[in-house]
């Protein structure tokens, strides 16, 4: 490994579906049970393209493109609560992301999730995880412009009071990386269940396993050099 002579990171700030653990097949399987139900039909594509998305904006797409007798707020719970019973009965991590926590922590770096789920969901993922691993949380329900808006970043870097240049983010949709990104932060993304296109300020990985806190000094050299790809 190169030798790593830069600060850590203020702060590194995290998304949670689909980077910290992996819901995307649940919200796929809810949204798919929800437009069965009223005899439509919901596409794995479909739902890709709603991942990274605020949820009440997600569920109004999904309630106009299937044609649902709901409101988008009716759609957001009615997916929100299969998905919770999914997650209560054992969160699916993403491969080196639990790891990568416990060396943040161990080295002293904060930690904000921040999500477009809302607090519910979020707070019944973080109970799996040891207490402390998170100094904050930012959810889509606490916030009135979700990704890609860089509210949810921004407010995290607040909450943390740490300046946002000074922030690392780590994404794994498309989304969720132009938040980071817009609000001025260095981007790590982990393409997941969507691809990620390579642009200024972005390190891209193919995932977080065997990472430690040295590869993440690396990764922000790479964001503030240009570089794109890992």
């Amino acid at each position: 490994m190169e030798r790593v002579t830069q600060p850590y990171p203020a702060a590194v700030l995290w998304d949670m579906d689909g980077t910290l653990v992996d819901t995307e097949p649940l919200w796929i399987a809810a949204e798919k049970e929800l437009v069965g139900r009223y005899g439509g039909t919901w596409t794995d594509a479909d739902s890709l393209a709603l991942v990274g998305s605020d949820l009440l904006a997600a569920g109004d797409y999904i309630r106009r493109k299937a044609d649902l007798p709901m409101t988008a707020a009716q759609v957001r719970d009615a997916l929100m609560e299969q998905v919770l019973d999914g997650v209560k009965r054992g969160a699916d991590w993403r491969p080196g992301a639990v790891e990568l926590l416990a060396a943040l922590d161990l080295a002293a770096v904060p930690c904000a999730l921040v999500t477009m789920s809302y607090r519910q969901l979020a707070e019944t993922v973080v109970g799996q995880l040891p207490a402390g691993r998170f100094t904050t949380m930012v959810t889509g329900d606490e916030v009135s412009r979700g990704k890609p808006d860089p509210e949810p970043y921004l407010a995290a870097a607040a909450e943390l009071d740490v300046k946002p240049e000074q922030c690392l983010v780590i994404e794994d949709s498309p989304p969720g990386v132009e938040s980071g990104l817009a609000a001025g932060m260095r981007v790590i993304g982990v393409p997941n269940a969507v691809g990620i296109q390579p642009r200024p300020g972005l390190v891209l990985m193919e995932t977080l396993a065997g990472l430690g806190v040295d590869d993440l000094l690396l990764a922000v050299g790479d964001a503030e050099s240009g570089r794109s790809d890992q």
